[in-house]
């Protein structure tokens, strides 16, 4: 086992570990926003460290040129899509954990 098996490892293993947090997040929060902020933030980054630990894994090829190019679809997407849930929710007077502040877009011109 050389060290590029090892940084292959530690990546798919941070990816997973990412994954399981984030799913921790998705049952455990109370409300939508929170729920779409923990699993976005670690879907993005657990999908990016295990496409990445397979991109070193293959080395220079244009699979892994691909996979470059997936993980920054990825990043753009995930980030993109919980915006539009959490607005969708906000607009629609989705129900907010007590004590969370919320903004008057109407005074905003919106």
């Amino acid at each position: 086992m050389d060290i590029r098996d090892i940084l292959v490892l530690v990546l798919m293993a941070g990816g997973v570990f990412f994954f399981a947090i984030g799913t921790l997040g998705l049952w455990r929060f109370p409300d939508v926003f929170s729920r779409a902020h923990a699993s976005t933030k670690c879907d993005t980054l657990g999908c990016g460290l295990i496409l990445l630990g397979l991109v070193l894994r293959m080395g220079i090829s244009r699979a892994s040129l691909e996979l470059a190019l997936i993980i920054g679809f990825i990043w753009i997407t995930n980030a993109t899509a919980a915006h539009l849930i959490g607005k969708a929710a906000y607009r629609n007077d989705y129900p907010m954990t007590p004590g969370t502040f919320k903004w008057n877009f109407q005074d905003k011109g919106e």
